[in-house]
């Protein structure tokens, strides 16, 4: 029983096969996904999905790359969809993204303090996209007095010191394919560090691959082989590291 909590399955790569897609994640043990939507289009298709697919669930927010195409009358829409549909069960990704240079960070500052506030009213925990931007997401962060809603560091890329601060304010560490990478040292440290009562896995896919496929498209299936390269690095059964990651994604989104 494992839980995907972060996919993008309504992306164009999966427009050929998407059924087989979804068909496989079920026979590798996939129970739950969380496909998130991030502007008008997406946010469409998600919730599509979602309505769909009884084991699938949504999270609706603005990427901070599009940060810039954002207008009022896209926060309203959110809030609405929010509020009215059953699947959405959080609001994300939301963050700051200093590495593709998009949006001015002051705009990608002030629409991600406006979706932190709508998820405080909304009363639904956050999931935070953070792209070199550390320092300035963990200031925002303790601003907002986000950790009223919580919730989660999306293929988190920190040291262990700042998930341990991350923690402290109510969110829980996501890992995905790079902590299956030969070389990747810090997604490892992480990983023996979090407690496993704030451990949750994803796939991020199409994207972050893990091994052994890593270089090809990344499918929720694939979640699998992050749940089993934690669990060798806990010392713990990949059953009992996909019971604790999905019981605590399903308390997070209460489900």
């Amino acid at each position: 029983m494992l839980f995907d909590t972060h996919a993008h399955l309504n992306d164009e790569k999966f427009n050929e096969d998407r059924e087989e897609v979804i068909a496989r994640a079920q026979e590798n043990g996939v129970s739950y996904i969380c496909n998130i939507g991030y502007n008008r289009e997406t946010i469409e298709s998600s919730l599509e999905l979602a309505r769909q697919y009884d084991f699938i669930y949504t999270a609706i927010g603005w990427h901070p790359q599009d940060a810039i195409t954002m207008t009022d009358d896209d926060l309203v829409w959110i809030e609405k969809l929010a509020a009215e549909e059953k699947k959405v069960v959080g609001i994300g990704e939301i963050g700051l993204d200093y590495y593709w240079d998009t949006s001015p960070k002051d705009v990608q500052h002030d629409v991600f303090r406006k979706q932190i506030r709508l998820a405080k009213k909304l009363k639904l925990p956050i999931i935070i996209h953070d792209r070199e931007a550390h320092q300035d997401i963990m200031d925002i962060l303790r601003e907002e007095k986000a950790e009223e809603v919580g919730g989660i560091m999306h293929c988190f890329s920190g040291s262990p010191e700042m998930a341990e601060q991350c923690i402290k304010m109510n969110f829980y560490i996501s890992l995905g394919g790079p902590v299956t990478f030969k070389n990747a040292k810090k997604p490892k440290e992480v990983a023996e560090a979090v407690p496993l009562d704030r451990l949750l896995i994803e796939t991020d896919c199409p994207y972050l691959t893990p091994e052994p496929y890593r270089g090809k498209r990344n499918e929720s299936g694939y979640v699998r082989y992050v749940a089993e390269k934690i669990a060798e690095l806990k010392n713990i059964s990949v059953v009992e590291m996909a019971q604790i990651t999905t019981a605590n994604a399903k308390n997070l989104f209460r489900i």
